[in-house]
């Protein structure tokens, strides 16, 4: 937003006078203070177009830590050895988290 500098500025009393005026404006004002709709109502209607996940059971395959990997200390991420950076006390920790 500009700045006008040129337009005379106002004294701290019409500034105060100003914003007691709107908010008397504002407690009149009956629709001021109400939400629109709710939001977890909202949330809980959105339902993604053509998508019915109702009845669908996720299946993912686990596979145990390899040989060539390890668990991060930190962060718990298994990772390959390459990503390694420092192993203290027992622990291992990938570079990220180093």
């Amino acid at each position: 937003m500009a700045t006008d500098y040129d337009a005379p500025r106002k004294s701290e009393e019409e500034i105060s006078e100003d914003s007691i005026e709107e908010l008397k404006t504002r407690r009149n004002d009956k629709t001021s203070g109400s939400v629109d709709e709710d939001e977890v109502e909202a949330a809980e209607s959105f339902e993604l177009p053509g998508a019915d996940l109702s009845n669908e059971e996720l299946t993912v395959r686990v596979v145990p830590r390899q040989a060539d990997e390890f668990t991060c200390a930190r962060c718990f991420l298994v990772k390959n050895r390459s990503q390694l950076a420092v192993t203290r006390g027992g622990q291992d920790f990938c570079v990220d988290c180093v």
